[in-house]
């Protein structure tokens, strides 16, 4: 008998699929594909590659760019990474503005403030109240020395969608670079980077059923030029990103990301019944706010904030697996920094959870999920009047 938790938790991880599994595992033992990608002298090598690049076209299709244009890295904190810092090195450091904003993952967050402890100023642009950053907010904060903006596709605690094509034509009429972190976005956004104005665009695995550890960053034309590596060591990537390459770990971000391509336009319709499903049961409880915009989202995730009363995550936490908050954020024990800034306090961004719903939920999840929720909020009071 299965006593293990709901899982309601896929943006914070989601289970590698068993068509992704099967493939990292040929790539494995002494009769798998086991060979350096790098050596291309034998069959062993020449035959990973062959897997490596493989893998590289099936992420590019996904969407919508040249697989020449996709970098390997060990996930999309380090292509954050490489994005930002490695803009900002190529210009030497040399002052100049950066725009982000306030709800973007800690791995942008973080990262800008060390951009900062080297003389680079950085805007943190506030939401609007529907959780989103809008195109005449990116407008309003540009400067003649801004040179790269970094917001998020979709917001990992909110599930709400900026329109990126829109921020990035304003941020492409001033000659600026725009990166753009997509791990929450690539597999239920449809992207396409051979249209949409963007330089620079971060991809994670474990987001979409792969492997934890592996990503990618998409360097566009604009950028091509203008990122320098952070890794050095053996020039492996184009010169941007130095390591063996995993193998194992490529193709099953390749083979995720052709899964992800394959099934979309199906899996999304399923989400969206499974989610209306869910929000028609708990919305019509008292007191209870979804957060952020109601129609300009993803449908996998959702955050609700819940009134005072008898509600205890805790307690409902033995038998669903959600977040309160962010991975980041409940490594720490602190408030999310997203709601605070969409102007909850403490309090109640302690009575918010992020609910989540992926490839493997089914019906019956949602409707006992929704119970004990139910359940856990039977005595709270009407605290907001809301719906979608």
């Amino acid at each position: 008998m299965n006593t293990r938790p709901l899982y309601f938790d896929y943006a914070a991880t989601t289970p590698v699929d068993e068509r992704v599994i099967q493939v990292m595992i040929e790539c494995l033992g002494f009769y798998g594909n086991f060979g350096n990608p790098a050596s291309s002298s034998h069959a062993y090598g020449q035959q990973a590659r062959q897997t490596v690049e493989q893998a590289r076209r099936q992420v590019a299709d996904l969407v919508g760019a040249r697989p020449d244009q996709i970098v390997w890295t060990s996930g999309a904190t380090e292509s954050n990474n490489l994005a930002l810092k490695g803009v900002a090195q190529a210009r030497g450091f040399s002052g100049g503005h950066i725009i982000t904003s306030q709800i973007e993952h800690k791995a942008i967050l973080d990262t800008a403030r060390q951009l900062q402890d080297s003389g680079i100023a950085v805007t943190y642009l506030v939401p609007d109240a529907e959780g989103l950053i809008t195109p005449q907010a990116v407008s309003e904060a540009m400067r003649d020395d801004t040179f790269l903006v970094s917001l998020m596709l979709v917001n990992n605690e909110l599930g709400t969608v900026n329109d990126v094509e829109a921020i990035g034509e304003v941020v492409r009429s001033r000659e600026a670079l725009f990166h753009v972190d997509a791990a929450q976005g690539a597999g239920k956004v449809a992207i396409d980077l051979s249209r949409w104005p963007v330089d620079l665009m971060s991809f994670s695995a474990h987001k979409l059923y792969g492997p934890k550890g592996v990503g990618a960053l998409y360097v566009g034309p604009q950028a091509q030029q203008r990122v320098q590596a952070q890794i050095h060591g053996g020039g492996h990537e184009g010169g941007l990103r130095s390591g063996t390459l995993a193998t194992h770990q490529i193709a099953g971000m390749g083979a995720a990301f052709a899964v992800a391509a394959a099934a979309f336009d199906e899996e999304k319709k399923t989400i969206v019944a499974l989610r209306e499903r869910l929000l028609e049961q708990l919305l019509s409880l008292p007191g209870v706010r979804l957060n952020g915009s109601a129609s300009q989202r993803i449908p996998h995730t959702l955050s609700l904030t819940f009134s005072e009363g008898e509600f205890n995550s805790a307690a409902l936490s033995q038998s669903i697996a959600f977040s309160a908050t962010s991975a980041c954020n409940s490594a720490s024990n602190t408030p999310s920094h997203v709601l605070l800034a969409l102007g909850h306090d403490a309090q109640l961004a302690g009575r918010t959870i992020r609910l989540s719903l992926g490839r493997f939920t089914t019906v019956d999840d949602v409707d006992k999920a929704a119970e004990l929720i139910r359940t856990a909020c039977a005595s709270a009071p009407a605290f907001w009047a809301t719906g979608l």
